[in-house]
C-alpha cells in the first residue's frame, strides 16, 4: 500500500454524504481510483479526509477537493466527475445570504428568479454557458470550464441585482456570438435554448419559484 504523503480536509453537509459515497461506494471508489487518493468520509459529521498517496499527482488534490465540494453543494456526482475530468475546470460558489442579508423573503425571491418557472432560467444559463449550476438553501454553485463559469457567474449576479431576465439572456447570447466570431466558441446551445429564449420576451421576467 502506497504511503500517504499529504492530508487535506473538506466539509460537506451530512445529507450529501450518501451522494459522495454512491451506491455500494461507487462514487467514492471512482474518485479514489481515478485520482490516486484515499478518502475517509465521516458520515456523522460530513468531514472528508483526502489522503494524497506517494504515487499520486499532487495536482489531483485540488481536482478532488473541487469534485467533493461540488457534490456537497448539490451537484450530481456523475456531472461533477465529468466536468472536473477536463482541463481548466473551475468551481465558483455565490453565498446568497452574504449578498442579501438575513431576510428569508429576499432569499426566496432571488432563488425564484434564478430558477425561473419550471427551472427554465437556470437551464438556459447552463445551456448557454455549458456549465452545471446547483442552487441549494443559500448558495449557488457553478462548475465548468473557467471562462464559461465566469460568464455564468456574471449572468447570475445580474439576476441577483434585479436585471430583467430578457436583459440577461441578451447578454448571454451576445457573449456567445462574440466568442464565436473570434473563433473561441467553446459551446453550442441545444435546441431547447432557442425555445426558452422565445418563451421569455425581452424585458419580461419569468414566474418565480421558491426552489
Amino acid at each position: 500500500m502506497p504511503n500517504v504523503i499529504y492530508r487535506d480536509f473538506v466539509q460537506i453537509p451530512v445529507e450529501r454524504v450518501g451522494a459522495l459515497i454512491g451506491r455500494g461506494g461507487s462514487v467514492k471508489k471512482e474518485i479514489e481510483e481515478t485520482y490516486g487518493v484515499k478518502l475517509e468520509v465521516d458520515s456523522s459529521t460530513g468531514r472528508v479526509c483526502i489522503e494524497l498517496l506517494e504515487n499520486s499527482n499532487p495536482a489531483n488534490l485540488l481536482v478532488v477537493k473541487n469534485i467533493i465540494q461540488a457534490i456537497g453543494y448539490g451537484m450530481n456526482p456523475e456531472k461533477a466527475l465529468k466536468i472536473f475530468s477536463e482541463e481548466d475546470a473551475a468551481l465558483h460558489v455565490i453565498d446568497l445570504k452574504y449578498l442579501l442579508g438575513p431576510s428569508r423573503d429576499n432569499l426566496v425571491r432571488v432563488k425564484g428568479r434564478l430558477i425561473g418557472e419550471k427551472g427554465k432560467a437556470r437551464k438556459l444559463i447552463e445551456e448557454l454557458t455549458n456549465t452545471v449550476i446547483s442552487i441549494s438553501e443559500h448558495t449557488v454553485a457553478i462548475a465548468g470550464k473557467l471562462e464559461n463559469v465566469e460568464v455564468a457567474r456574471r449572468a447570475i449576479e445580474m439576476l441577483i441585482s434585479g436585471s430583467p431576465h430578457g436583459v440577461v439572456w441578451s447578454y448571454l447570447y451576445t457573449v456567445r456570438r462574440k466568442l464565436k466570431r473570434r473563433g473561441f466558441a467553446l459551446w453550442e446551445p441545444k435546441t431547447v435554448s432557442l425555445e426558452l429564449e422565445e418563451s421569455v420576451p425581452e424585458g419580461e421576467e419569468e414566474g418565480e419559484e421558491s426552489g
